[in-house]
Order: C-alpha cells, then sequence, then structure tokens
C-alpha cells in the first residue's frame, strides 16, 4: 500500500510572518505603556517634591511667626509688616543656625527675580559692628507674598505697632499656569510681652 506523502510538522513562511507582526503589535502597546507610566511617575515626582518643598516653607514660616519676639516696648517695633513683607525680631531655626534659641532680625520678600527670600541678621545685645547679613533662598518662580495681619477684630494690610499681631495670614502667591498650589499660612504669635 503506498501512502500519501506526509506533511513535514513546521510552520509556514506566513504564520511565521503573523507571528512576528503580533510580537511587534506586544511590544509596541508596552512601549508605550511604560513610557506613559515613566512620565506619570516622573509628574507625580514632580508635585510630591514640589509639596514637600511648600510644606518645608509652610513649617518655618509658621515657626518665624510663632516664635516672634514681642519686645518690651522701649525698643520701638520688632514686628513690623507691609503688604508684600515683613520684619521681625525671633529665633532662627537650627537650619538656619547652629546655636538653638539665637534671635535675628529677620527679614520675609519677594525679590527682582521672583524669589521668596528670607534674610537675617544675627541679633546682638551690645552695640558692636552688625555681623553681615545673611539670606537664604526658599521657593523661586514666586509671582507675589501677600500678607495681612489680624487684631481688633479685622485684617490690616500694614503692620506697625508696640505689640505682636492676633494672626499672621501669607499667601504665597505663583504665576498663572504654575501647577503649585497651597493654602493660607495662618499662624499666631505666641510669645507673651516682656514686663516693662
Amino acid at each position: 500500500m503506498t501512502g500519501r506523502p506526509h506533511p513535514q510538522a513546521g510552520f509556514t513562511l506566513l504564520e511565521i510572518l503573523i507571528a512576528l507582526m503580533v510580537f511587534s503589535l506586544v511590544l509596541l502597546v508596552l512601549q508605550q505603556g511604560f513610557q506613559t507610566a515613566t512620565m506619570l511617575f516622573e509628574r507625580q515626582h514632580g508635585l510630591l517634591a514640589s509639596q514637600a518643598e511648600l510644606g518645608a516653607v509652610d513649617r518655618l514660616l509658621r515657626g518665624l511667626v510663632t516664635r516672634a519676639d514681642p519686645g518690651a516696648g522701649r525698643e520701638g517695633p520688632l514686628f513690623v509688616g507691609q503688604a508684600h513683607g515683613l520684619v521681625l525680631r525671633g529665633a532662627l531655626p537650627l537650619a538656619l543656625n547652629d546655636r538653638p534659641g539665637a534671635q535675628a532680625d529677620i527679614r520675609l520678600s519677594v525679590d527682582a527675580h521672583h524669589r521668596l527670600l528670607l534674610a537675617w541678621h544675627p541679633y546682638r545685645h551690645v552695640i558692636e559692628p552688625p555681623a553681615p547679613a545673611r539670606q537664604q533662598m526658599l521657593l523661586t518662580n514666586v509671582a507675589d507674598l501677600d500678607c495681612t495681619y489680624f487684631s481688633n477684630g479685622h485684617w490690616n494690610t500694614t503692620w506697625d505697632a508696640d505689640h505682636l499681631p492676633t494672626l499672621v495670614r501669607l499667601r504665597i502667591r505663583f504665576p498663572d499656569g504654575d501647577p503649585r498650589h497651597w493654602p493660607d499660612i495662618v499662624a499666631s504669635p505666641q510669645l507673651d510681652p516682656m514686663p516693662q
């Protein structure tokens, strides 16, 4: 009995080409998914980093306001507030000074390069040449800083008194289109005035 020839086991050229096409499409989809995931990760990482930076600035500014020195009334106002910045005497955080509880005359403002700056002179109780001013950039690309001061039942855009305001509100404004947003920083100076 003569049998018909058996076809050889294997794949035809057409089947191999179809398998390669399917494999290429799967790789293309995986690559696009990986690129999308990488882009989302980088965006989220940038957002979290900016939020962490804003959180650190928030804690620093709240601490400065709450530790503002009310003075004793003999030196004049130690806390002077304007609509777009303020000056106060208070304790510097350890991150800015290696002496715990060191007092300094501190200025908070936005400069012409749109940087939120903290500048300070170490305060000395004796008359001697002033120490050089130091400054720390807190944030870049800041449109403005709005400051208001609460006392006697209403908010003021300036403060120049021999005592501290009840509350201080700081609003950091960013340029239009900037993804950073942060709620107003509201803090209460907590030091009692020194006896006169």
